[in-house]
């Protein structure tokens, strides 16, 4: 009880007796209700849809009417095809050279070349590398 009289309190209008809340809020529950209850046709929905589904009929019945016009008549059977055979020219005859199996052994790669190691180590080089004697022990 003292729930409904704590709505009431809050919803009162200043001035107005304490149930014009109240009253307020029970003609906007049954306006919501009767909007959500309402069945379409009162919005012209039905309407729209027997008009779509008239439409829609049309274009069924269009294209069967198409359809119809544009059946071919059928063609009689055709004789079946002939296959001709036509030996291959004498230049792809097989010959013996073309049926070896191929190499399975692959080439063998000439030995490598190193330079002198002498030379490389007199001859400045214009790009700084690090030795391959470094750091030397000092007694």
């Amino acid at each position: 009880m003292e729930n409904v009289r704590g709505l009431t309190n809050s919803l009162t209008i200043p001035g107005m007796p304490e149930w014009t809340g109240l009253l307020i809020l029970v003609v906007g529950l049954l306006c919501a209700a009767a909007f959500l209850l309402m069945p379409f046709s009162v919005f012209g929905v039905k309407a729209r849809l027997e008009a779509i589904e008239v439409q829609l009929d049309e274009i069924q019945a269009e294209i069967r009417s198409l359809a119809l016009r544009l059946s071919e008549p059928e063609l009689p059977p055709r004789p079946p095809i002939t296959e001709d055979y036509i030996e291959p020219p004498a230049s792809y005859a097989v010959s013996s050279s073309r049926d070896q199996a191929p190499r399975i052994v692959p080439p063998v790669p000439p030995p490598p070349i190193f330079p002198d190691s002498r030379v490389a180590r007199q001859a400045p080089s214009p790009r700084a590398e690090p030795r391959l004697d470094w750091p030397r022990h000092r007694n």
